[in-house]
């Protein structure tokens, strides 16, 4: 018999999605059905979904301010339409934050639905999104099993040195450490580098996911030895609207002589900075590598900086690198960021494999 199995990405703009058809009888067989995208969310909400052979499937305008709750009630209607007389058996989802409580998947329910509400303020832009999602569907379908996968989780193989804060014993104690972010892409890579990379990906790796949000993961043997991000998804490189790494003592500073609060910190930090607060223009490397503007130039200089001051970082502490690889969206699709990175980065030996 052939059940379906949902893959859900519930983040503050958008909900994406895959739908795979899954064998009892064969329980490592996944084939696609189809994927797709609520984006828009808060403004103008667009569905775009294809198939597995690359048609499309669905596209069409939602309705304007519609919540997640709504969308995610229209993405299951359109599912559930389509599942040609296949069961939807379980559900899996990305969650930003696991805490050190959870390092590898899950099955929820409601005391680990608790203990992942108390991570909500180590990961206020993603993780009350993603929970959302899982109580949603909870009330849409009350016994469909739900599973969380968790972005944290790939980074546990970092040793205490890696993740350790130079604060007072009691707080790392209690939780305050780096975690590192964006597991699962970099879990995926590290299953398929072997393909690409031959035996150099068991060698010292350093992966660039390089998206709206964006981090730097280095690996030996396939496990995560160090990245950019830590204690939240602030902190590595700029980001689209995040800062990445700051000194601590410009926040001392707004504090006391610009009079901002939390929730004021909270919004410069998450939404007006990064290439957006550099530019004045967009949070999207394609508009600022179209455009004209000195301040759009700078925005991309610094970022690609960045990225190279993290890759000799992530290679100090591999003692060395092999491969050097680019994933999300800037990474895969901005052929300039990726060529000025290589550029710069020379001095390790690396060439540009275009």
């Amino acid at each position: 018999m052939t059940d379906a199995i949902l893959a859900l990405n519930a983040g503050s703009s958008s909900i994406k999605f895959a739908l795979y058809a899954w064998r009892s009888d064969d329980a490592t067989s996944l084939a696609a059905i189809a994927r797709g995208e609520i984006e828009g969310i808060g403004d103008a909400p667009r569905l775009a979904i294809r198939e597995a052979n690359g048609n499309v499937a669905a596209r069409r305008e939602l309705p304007a301010g519609s919540d997640h709750k709504i969308l995610l009630h229209l993405l299951l209607e359109w599912i559930d339409d389509h599942l040609a007389g296949r069961s939807l058996i379980a559900v899996g989802h990305r969650v930003v934050h696991g805490g050190t409580d959870f390092s590898a998947p899950v099955l929820i329910d409601e005391t680990v639905l608790a203990q992942l509400e108390r991570l909500v303020p180590l990961a206020p832009l993603h993780q009350p999104h993603n929970l959302a999602a899982i109580r949603c569907l909870a009330e849409a379908a009350p016994g469909l099993p739900q599973v969380a996968c968790f972005d944290t989780g790939f980074h546990r193989t970092n040793l205490s040195l890696a993740t350790t804060f130079a604060l007072p014993r009691a707080l790392t104690d209690e939780g305050v450490r780096r975690y590192g972010f964006h597991g699962l892409s970099y879990e995926y890579i590290a299953g398929a580098l072997p393909h690409y990379a031959g035996a150099a990906a068991e060698g010292r790796v350093v992966v660039a996911h390089l998206g709206h949000g964006a981090s730097m993961c280095a690996m030996r043997a396939r496990r995560s030895v160090a990245t950019t991000m830590g204690f939240t998804a602030l902190d590595g490189l700029p980001m689209g609207r995040r800062c990445g790494t700051l000194d601590p003592g410009v926040l001392l500073f707004l504090m006391r002589e610009k009079g901002m609060d939390y929730e004021s910190l909270t919004d410069l930090l998450y939404h007006r900075s990064g290439l957006l607060g550099v530019s004045g223009i967009s949070d999207d490397m394609r508009d600022l590598l179209a455009s004209q503007s000195a301040a759009a130039k700078e925005a991309v200089d610094l970022f690609t900086y960045r990225i190279g001051r993290e890759l000799g970082s992530l290679a100090g502490a591999l003692g060395g690198l092999d491969v050097l690889v680019f994933t999300g969206g800037i990474g895969e699709h901005a052929s300039a960021v990726r060529e000025r990175v290589c550029q710069d980065a020379g001095w390790l030996g690396i060439r540009l494999d275009s």
